[in-house]
């Protein structure tokens, strides 16, 4: 008698068999599995690229500090240059000049007293002598030549302190120019404001040794008409006439 299988069991023995002879793989406990998360990658880079900037930007202000630093301290850095002394000593060279004015000098009391000695109208008056007339005259003219002289003597100082004044402007606006700093800046605006303070002060001086020697000619004039005014009259006043009396010709002779 012939066993016979069915063909779907022995199907299903052929199929199984694999299965139980083929080994079965297991990990080992000690093993990790490396897993890739882009959300949690992107968020990582996203906190190093805030950082990094952060620490630029930290840097870029520290930067600016310094250069602010270095701009303040160009700021407060001194003009090395003056020009102070040499404005001093053209100022007083004019004082000098006019502190040596000859005669009648730039005092009020003095000039007070000058004109009413021999300018004022009484000093041409009817119990002034011939001599005193004539003293007083001479006193005016010396006067007027003096404050000329004394006028041409200022222009020459004046004139004398241009090519001081040349050297310390060319100086100044080199300075100004090449300033490191708005202290350097200030300082050499301040110097050519100087200098020029110091020119006005020169113009003044001339104007008013011009003004003193214009004056003292006119005042002369003044006095001398009334001066004339005078002579005139005591010349025209009537006296005892004409006296006859000896006459010689030729002294010594019989």
């Amino acid at each position: 008698m012939k066993l016979r299988v069915p063909r779907a069991a022995f199907a299903a023995a052929i199929l199984a068999a694999p299965l139980s002879i083929s080994p079965v793989l297991i990990p080992p406990a000690s093993a990790q599995w490396i897993v890739y998360d882009p959300t949690n990658y992107a968020q990582n880079l996203l906190s190093a690229t805030r950082a990094l900037q952060q620490i630029n930007n930290q840097i870029t202000s520290l930067q600016n500090e310094a250069t602010m630093l270095i701009n303040q301290a160009r700021n407060l850095t001194s003009l090395p240059f003056s020009s102070l002394q040499q404005l001093q000593q053209s100022v007083q060279r004019t004082q000098q000049l006019l502190g040596e004015a000859q005669r009648i000098a730039y005092n009020v009391q003095n000039i007070d007293q000058a004109f009413r000695t021999n300018y004022s109208a009484g000093s041409a008056s009817m119990s002034a002598s011939d001599q005193q007339l004539v003293a007083q005259a001479k006193e005016r003219w010396n006067n007027t030549v003096s404050g000329l002289q004394d006028a041409m003597r200022v222009q020459a100082g004046v004139v004398g302190n241009i090519d001081t004044n040349r050297t310390q402007t060319s100086a100044l606006v080199g300075q100004s120019q090449g300033a490191t700093g708005a202290l350097q800046a200030a300082q050499a605006g301040n110097q050519l404001l100087a200098l020029q303070a110091q020119q006005l002060a020169d113009l003044t001086a001339v104007v008013s040794a011009n003004g003193r020697a214009q004056a003292l000619a006119e005042a002369e004039r003044s006095a001398a008409a009334e001066q004339g005014r005078e002579q005139r009259r005591r010349f025209l006043t009537p006296g005892a006439g004409y006296q006859p009396g000896n006459a010689q010709m030729f002294p010594g002779s019989n």
